[in-house]
């Protein structure tokens, strides 16, 4: 029985920076999810901790009683070792798609536990829902049964994971106290450990497009939750990566499966392919699975085929054709030179204005809106080049797309600049 203490008494000793003690925190979070403390006492329990922070301790003892207010998942029957990875989202983030069956190839288990996407950012479950027949849910039981045949899994995470964590994001991203380090660690990393997976590898975003924007901080939160991950006894490690531009060519549902089936057939933008074999050389290592060439499975046909099977496993149709757009519009190069910049986040607003994301969890989307880039950072252009094409069910929203594209792409006459490695660093 977790002892009683007043909700008060707790946010007053966070507000005047004080610590926490583990059975304050764990009475804290338990009452709040059964009801014992009301919204506005998180509330400001949460912007006590965005002011004053939380030590190491505290972090692990909040992400600790996040776990247990819900269910955890059991993989360790498994004939194999089971690997999984975490983004922080970013624009034309397709990784996922790719990388499981890729890492599957080499007989690791990976239980992608997915979301959908909010804003300026895509959800991996809302792309594979582009593909007719795919399903996201699944029983506990379906997953364990796809996880040994064919090996990998990508769906949506359960409900009674991290159950106060589920309430309190929610309080979070209403009440301006998302952007807390403390508090953005222990909410991924509780849902992960509770996932049940024996690896993981985060992918840590940094850049316009990415929640964070300094890489100071990303290398921060990249290093507690390699923490939190390490504490818990699962073998964790991080990529940095650049947001700044998005990542790929497409940006949007079911665009981004189809860049995703070129990774798989061997071909794909650079910046997608090296991610991806990065982070399955990362995971099958950690996994215990040695360093095999996990780049030679792309081009020989290995994680294409798994991919199908994948696929298949959730009921959905490989051969099937993607849905595309009734409406297309280009946006075209007022200048000739070279792209130095290119705003992701503007990109993924604009994608998000013609249809391809959500305001509020219950909207719709539009599986074949979204935006092709024929020039990214790097690329020289020519005036009057196509730079976009906009895809869209719906001709009104076009003037909005382009309005907030105005600006997002810098051209230099004179530059000669390559965006480089994808990956500024490695926390492990």
């Amino acid at each position: 029985m977790v002892e009683r203490f007043d909700a008060v008494d707790i946010i007053r000793i966070k507000r005047d920076g004080g610590t926490l003690s583990p059975d304050q925190i764990d009475w804290v979070l338990d009452a709040y999810t059964h009801g014992g403390v009301g919204d506005e006492q998180m509330a400001a329990l949460a912007m006590a901790i965005r002011i004053r922070g939380m030590g190491p301790r505290e972090t692990r003892q909040w992400t600790r009683a996040m776990i247990a207010s819900g269910e955890r998942m059991d993989f360790g029957t498994l004939s194999k070792p089971t690997a999984d990875k975490h983004s922080t989202g970013g624009v034309g983030d397709k990784i996922t798609l790719p990388l499981a069956p890729l890492v599957a190839v080499f007989g690791v288990a990976v239980p992608q536990l997915s979301g959908r996407g909010l804003g300026h950012t895509g959800g991996t479950l809302d792309k594979l829902e582009s593909i007719p027949g795919w399903r996201a849910d699944l029983t506990n039981e379906e997953i364990r049964t796809q996880l040994e045949e064919p090996g990998a899994v990508i769906c949506a995470a359960g409900t009674d994971l991290a159950r106060a964590d589920k309430k309190l994001y929610a309080l979070r991203d209403i009440t301006a106290t998302v952007d807390s380090i403390p508090l953005i660690a222990s909410s991924i990393m509780a849902k992960k450990i509770a996932e049940g997976t024996g690896t993981l590898v985060l992918d840590v975003k940094v850049g316009s497009g990415a929640f964070m924007k300094r890489l100071a901080d990303a290398q921060e939160l990249a290093r507690t939750m390699v923490e939190l991950g390490t504490a818990a006894g699962v073998r964790t490690s991080a990529l940095i990566t650049d947001m700044s531009a998005p990542l790929g060519r497409t940006v949007g549902n079911a665009l981004e499966v189809r860049e995703s089936l070129e990774v798989l057939a061997g071909g794909g933008p650079p910046d997608v392919v090296e991610l991806t074999v990065e982070l399955a050389r990362e995971m099958v290592f950690r996994a215990g699975q040695g360093e095999p060439d996990v780049a030679a499975a792309l081009h020989d046909g290995r994680a294409l085929d798994m991919w199908r099977r994948m696929i298949s496993a959730q009921g959905g149709d490989p051969d099937a054709p993607l849905p595309t757009a009734r409406e297309r519009q280009y946006v075209r190069a007022t200048k000739s030179g070279v792209i130095t910049e290119m705003d992701a986040l503007r990109v993924g607003y604009a994608s998000w204005r013609l249809g391809a994301g959500r305001a509020y969890k219950g909207d719709t989307i539009q599986a074949g809106a979204g935006i092709e880039i024929h020039k990214t950072v790097g690329e020289a252009i020519v005036d009057g080049e196509p730079l976009f094409t906009l895809h869209t069910d719906d001709p009104e929203r076009f003037e909005r797309a382009v309005d907030v594209l105005d600006g997002a792409t810098i051209i230099d006459g004179n530059a000669a600049r390559s965006r480089g490695s994808v990956i500024l660093d490695r926390v492990s």
